[in-house]
């Protein structure tokens, strides 16, 4: 058989098997879509009937709401805090040479291999040895330290896209460094500084088995709502909720897709 030939054929079977791998992961998102769409509790195949009943009762139950504040709450701050002391050991890690910099890049990069029940249940101990209440400050931090290493990533690799002469060029006209920071280097790091808080901030509002431990009732966020309501009731307003999760989250990442490049943000430029 001619290479010609062998080759498209490998080309041919590459795309079927990058098809059927996004078929298989898309498949629970459709099943979950036709539930929550579906008129009837139980779901069946081609639907009879379409109906929003399952959003309208998702959005009018009052954990649910609670749940969506409190989940904004803890996401905003941990997010902003994430993204200040990410951003801050990104420069140091980036710019600066230092004893012991690998050992601390390792630690705020930990909670990627470190399972997140387990730093929720160290959290819980932690709040329990100290005598803190499981209130909104117990979960910020530990969504701060579970969403701390996407930022770090996300303003370190625009460092590392930064070109370095237009720093040393303002430096050169006597600008002094902190007007060379906010001028230069801050402009330039934007789209790596929102796309780390838009990062963090998804990560948070969905993070549910560390919140599950570090929660209480009147903090708990919507995806520990949810697995409230899912262990009394079984109908399809979790599809419903699902699917709201589904779409803004892929509605926030078309965004910082088209405005922000995550192209530039998640990969490093050869050739600096």
């Amino acid at each position: 058989m001619p290479r010609s030939s062998f080759q498209r054929l490998l080309d041919i079977g590459g795309t079927l098997v990058v098809l059927a791998i996004l078929g298989f992961l898309l498949l629970p998102a459709i099943v979950v879509t036709l539930a929550a769409f579906n008129d009837k509790a139980l779901l069946s195949f081609p639907p009879q009937a379409l109906s929003l009943r399952w959003f309208a009762k998702a959005i009018a139950y009052d954990d649910f709401r609670e749940g969506f504040g409190n989940g904004l709450i803890v996401t905003i701050w941990s997010s902003t805090i994430a993204l200040i002391v990410g951003a801050t050991f990104a420069f140091a890690l980036d710019r600066y040479q230092f004893r012991l910099k690998a050992a601390i890049e390792g630690i705020l990069l930990s909670p990627l291999v470190v399972p997140h029940f387990t730093v929720g249940l160290g959290f819980l101990i932690l709040a329990a040895q100290i005598g803190l209440m499981r209130g909104y400050t117990i979960v910020v931090v530990c969504h701060v330290i579970l969403v701390l290493p996407f930022v770090l990533r996300s303003v370190y690799v625009s460092l590392r896209n930064l070109d370095r002469r237009l720093e040393l060029a303002a430096s050169s006209l006597g600008a002094p460094p902190h007007l060379v920071l906010a001028t230069i280097t801050l402009p330039l790091l934007l789209p790596g500084l929102v796309s780390g808080w838009l990062f963090a901030a998804i990560l948070s509002f969905n993070e549910f088995t560390a919140s599950l431990f570090v929660t209480a009732q009147r903090t708990q966020t919507l995806p520990v709502a949810m697995y409230n309501y899912v262990r009394e009731y079984a109908d399809p307003s979790m599809a419903a909720i699902s699917v709201m999760y589904i779409v803004a989250t892929a509605a926030l990442l078309t965004f910082a897709n088209a405005f922000l490049g995550l192209g530039k943000v998640l990969n490093v430029e050869h050739g600096r």
